[in-house]
C-alpha cells in the first residue's frame, strides 16, 4: 500500500489549508457565538473551487476525483471549523451518495448537478422521536396515491432542517415490520404539508441548523422515490460513505486540537519556562499525536476502499468509532494543556471538545459501532429486541 499522496493530491491539500487559514479561521469563533451557517456566497465559493463535487463524475458537474480527495479537503477545513466543512460533507458523503449509487439516471441528472453547483443542499432525514439507534422502528409512512406519495410522520435531529433545499427521507412504504418496508424518497423544501420545528440548541455544533421535520399529508411525486421498500440494506451500504464523512470530522478535530496545543504549549510560560518543557505536557502531546495519526490512517484506508467500492461495515465502523472516541480524548487533553484558557470561549479548544461529543453521537454512537464490529467479526446479526 502506498501511503504517499500524489503531487495533485498534495497540491489540493496545500491549497485548501491556505484557503482555510486565510478565509475560514477568522470566522470560526464568530460563527460559534453568533450562529451563521455558511450562506449562499460561501456555497458559490466552494462550487467555484470544485469542492462540492469532488467525488462525482464530470458529467454531473463534479470533478471526477475520489473520496480520498474529498476527505483531504474536509479534513483541512474541519480542523478549523466543522461547520464550514459540513456543506462539503453533505455534497460528497451525504444523502446524494444514495442517489448516485441507487437512483435512476434521471434522478442523478436532476439532483447531483445542483448540489455540485452549490444551488441546493440535500440533507438526510432518518431519526424519529422513537427511532434512533433502532432505526427500523421508524413510523413515518409514505402511501402511494395515484402519481404521488402521501407522507405523514415526524423526523428528529435533522441537520439542515429548514435550511436545506431538499431532504432524503427514510420512510415506511409498506405495512411490513422492521427493515422490509423501509425505503427513501426525496422531499423538496416548499412542498405543501412539509414544515419544520424550532431550531435545536445543542452543547456543541453551534451554528448547525437542526430540528424536527414534520410531514402532514405531504404529497411528493412518485418519481422522487429513490429506494423502494425492501432496500434498507442499500441505504445502510451507502451509509458507509456517510460514516466516512463523520470519521473525517472527528479526525480533523483531533488534528486541530493538536495544532492548537503544540502552538500554545510553546507560548505559555509557567515557573519561568515554556510549559512544553514539562514532561506532563510532553506526554499529553505525544498521546494526542498517537491517536490523531492512527485515526488518520484508518480514515485514509477507508477513503481508498470507498473509492474502489470495497468499504465494509466492519472497517467503516472501526474508523468512525476510533476517531469519535479519539476526538473526545484528544480535545480533553488540549483543554488540560490550555488550563483555565481551555475553558474560555476565547480559545477554540473548548468548542472542539463540545463538537467532538456531537460527532460521536451522530450517525450511530461508538457503542452502536462496536455492535456492528462484533456482528461483522462473527458473521451474524444479533437480535436486541428479544
Amino acid at each position: 500500500m502506498d501511503f504517499n499522496f500524489t503531487k495533485e493530491q498534495q497540491m489540493l491539500k496545500d491549497m485548501i489549508y491556505k484557503f482555510t487559514d486565510n478565509e475560514v479561521r477568522p470566522q470560526q469563533l464568530i460563527w460559534d457565538k453568533e450562529p451563521g451557517y455558511p450562506d449562499k456566497n460561501w456555497m458559490k465559493t466552494y462550487a467555484e473551487l470544485g469542492l462540492l463535487g469532488l467525488a462525482w463524475p464530470e458529467k454531473y458537474g463534479g470533478q471526477g476525483l475520489s473520496y480520498l480527495e474529498s476527505v483531504l479537503v474536509m479534513e483541512a477545513i474541519a480542523r478549523v471549523s466543522p461547520l464550514a466543512s459540513h456543506p462539503i460533507f453533505e455534497a460528497n458523503h451525504g444523502p446524494i451518495a444514495t442517489i448516485f449509487y441507487y437512483g435512476t439516471e434521471e434522478q442523478r441528472e436532476k439532483w447531483i448537478p445542483p448540489v455540485c453547483s452549490g444551488d441546493i443542499i440535500m440533507s438526510v432525514s432518518m431519526t424519529e422521536p422513537d427511532a434512533g439507534s433502532a432505526l427500523t422502528d421508524l413510523t413515518t409512512k409514505a402511501v402511494l396515491d395515484g402519481n404521488e406519495y402521501v407522507i405523514n410522520g415526524q423526523k428528529r435531529f435533522c441537520t439542515g432542517a429548514g435550511h436545506s433545499e431538499a431532504y432524503l427521507v427514510y420512510v415506511r412504504l409498506t405495512d411490513d415490520k422492521g427493515a422490509k418496508g423501509i425505503g427513501a424518497i426525496v422531499v423538496e423544501k416548499g412542498t405543501p404539508g412539509l414544515s419544520f420545528g424550532p431550531n435545536e440548541t445543542f452543547m456543541g455544533w453551534r451554528g448547525f441548523p437542526s430540528g424536527d421535520v414534520i410531514f402532514e399529508d405531504c404529497r411528493v411525486p412518485k418519481e422522487n422515490l429513490i429506494v423502494p421498500a425492501g432496500g434498507f440494506s442499500k441505504l445502510m451500504t451507502s451509509f458507509n460513505v456517510e460514516r466516512l464523512g463523520n470519521t473525517t470530522m472527528s479526525v480533523a478535530i483531533c488534528e486541530g486540537a493538536l495544532e492548537e496545543a503544540i502552538k500554545y504549549s510553546q507560548e505559555r510560560k509557567a515557573f519561568g519556562k515554556q510549559i512544553v518543557e514539562f514532561q506532563a505536557i510532553q506526554l499529553q502531546l505525544a498521546e494526542m499525536a498517537l491517536r490523531t495519526q492512527a485515526a488518520q490512517l484508518l480514515l485514509y484506508r477507508n477513503a481508498v476502499d470507498a473509492s474502489q467500492g470495497t468499504l465494509t461495515v466492519l472497517n467503516s465502523s472501526i474508523g468512525k468509532c476510533f476517531a469519535n472516541e479519539s476526538a473526545k480524548i484528544v480535545t480533553d487533553m488540549a483543554v488540560n494543556i490550555f488550563g483555565g484558557y481551555g475553558f474560555s470561549t476565547e480559545y477554540p479548544v473548548e468548542r472542539m471538545h463540545r463538537d467532538a461529543v456531537g460527532w460521536a453521537i451522530a450517525g450511530g454512537t461508538p457503542q452502536m459501532q462496536k455492535i456492528n464490529i462484533a456482528a461483522s467479526l462473527v458473521g451474524r446479526r444479533f437480535n436486541h429486541r428479544k
